[in-house]
């Protein structure tokens, strides 16, 4: 479904499409960050080089357009006679069909909007059958890992290959208790950016008559997520990594298990009918949706899938280019280690975990932003094993994250790769502090207390 069945509902006027040279910037989907100026610590200016889209990715021009379009006849939705109660009701179901198709679900499959993949994850959690075992590895992100009840999770340790990640859930089935049974994995980690064998172990779990849940908040944005295909159970991802951050995310996929389980929400919306006396519970997506749901997310969530849809082949080619010269030329500096799991060679988005010896994780995201205009993630990146498992033989107990997306340029590649080198051969040029806005240079005359904008 093509972002127009979201601007232009059938028989209204609410609004014109917005013209393409807006959307887009080559073949790339353009977006609202692309001309942010940022302060150095000298006194200059200058444009900022997002390496962090694998914490929160910038808005999509697109998504701005649709959501500006959405919020005149803003309403809340369903059981409204009101005009834009109704026209609101159908951009958000229209919502529900765009995220169906983005990631390839069966027709029977439900698209339950959530806040963000840590609040989809945890929705399943409540869902899953009590007598049911969950495998999950130790290497996926805090929001896979923690969900699960203690007591029937089986932890995995990271894996160093993808052969050994098949294995390591083979095994662990056939050591499980009889009843249902459910694989937790990552489509790409967090940390590294790899991509796991998401068929091979979603196989592995059918032949043992277990559920798949894919975790793609890192995945979606980058390469296609096609349930069908990769034959998982369900798929959870987040807005805010997909170039929409108005607070939506989604978890798609089978209705047994989300059907039989109480509502997440107790309210309206997720009741059929209340007595004195009895509740029943809808079922479907209006099970788990209760209270008045996020629409604008949604509308923005559906908006960013059918610009990356529109574009993915460009995407890709895109980050690719740029992730090989980003990981090319790191490689070649002296002093700085990169990390993976299942070694260089394997395939994998735009992220790159390194550290530079003898200048701490902290302070290399420090003085890239302030001598660089550069944002990177530092610290362990919300998946602490995986990262204590990376470094163990490193003096550092943290690294340094640089992810790339549609924000980053050639030219933002290789102002890093300069940075990087800087630090590595010549270590740190100014006296850095904690302070209230984080790590930053004594004396740091830029002003970074955040204005008030409304």
């Amino acid at each position: 479904m093509s972002i127009l069945s979201i601007l232009e509902p059938a028989n209204t006027a609410v609004t014109t499409r917005p013209t393409v040279s807006r959307l887009t910037t080559g073949n790339i989907p353009a977006t609202v960050a692309s001309d942010l100026l940022v302060p150095l610590a000298d006194g200059r200016v200058t444009d900022y080089a997002n390496f962090d889209h694998g914490a929160s990715a910038p808005c999509l021009e697109s998504v701005r357009a649709a959501v500006e379009a959405a919020l005149p006849s803003y309403a809340s939705v369903h059981r409204g006679n009101g005009y834009a109660s109704r026209i609101t009701t159908q951009w958000y179901e229209r919502a529900r069909a765009e995220v169906h198709g983005f990631v390839g679900a069966r027709r029977d499959d439900q698209v339950i909007f959530t806040r963000q993949t840590t609040d989809a994850l945890n929705l399943l959690a409540r869902a899953v059958p009590a007598d049911a075992t969950v495998i999950v590895f130790e290497s996926e992100h805090h929001a896979a890992l923690l969900p699960w009840p203690a007591e029937r999770t089986v932890r995995l340790a990271a894996p160093t290959s993808q052969t050994a990640a098949v294995t390591a859930v083979a095994d662990a089935l056939r050591a499980a208790p009889e009843g249902p049974r459910l694989v937790v994995i990552t489509g790409a980690s967090n940390v590294t950016g790899e991509i796991f064998p998401i068929a091979e172990i979603a196989a592995v779990a059918k032949a043992h008559g277990a559920r798949v849940c894919l975790d793609a908040a890192q995945l979606a944005p980058h390469r296609q997520v096609d349930i069908q295909e990769l034959d998982v159970d369900w798929v959870a991802l987040s807005g805010h990594k997909l170039y929409a951050p108005y607070g939506a995310g989604a978890l798609i996929g089978r209705a047994d298990w989300l059907n039989a389980a109480d509502p997440y929400l107790y309210g309206g919306g997720a009741t059929a009918t209340v007595t004195s006396d009895t509740i029943v519970w809808n079922e479907g997506p209006a099970r788990h949706e209760g209270g008045s749901p996020n629409v604008i997310g949604a509308i923005a969530l559906a908006a960013a899938c059918a610009a990356i849809t529109q574009h993915r082949e460009a995407i890709e080619q895109h980050e690719r280019s740029l992730l090989a010269r980003l990981r090319t030329s790191l490689a070649q500096i002296a002093g700085v280690n990169t990390y993976d799991i299942f070694g260089a060679d394997a395939d994998r988005v735009g992220t790159v975990c390194f550290t530079i010896d003898g200048v701490s994780s902290t302070l290399v995201s420090a003085a890239l932003s302030a001598e660089y205009g550069i944002g990177v993630r530092d610290g362990k990146f919300c998946a602490h094993p995986l990262v204590g498992h990376l470094l163990a033989d490193s003096p550092e107990t943290t690294a340094v994250r640089a992810s790339l997306g549609l924000g980053t340029t050639r030219e933002h590649v290789d102002r890093l790769v300069n940075a990087v080198r800087a630090l590595a051969t010549d270590g740190l040029t100014a006296d850095y502090e904690e302070s209230g806005h984080g790590c930053q240079p004594v004396g740091d005359p830029r002003d970074l207390v955040a204005p008030k904008i409304w």
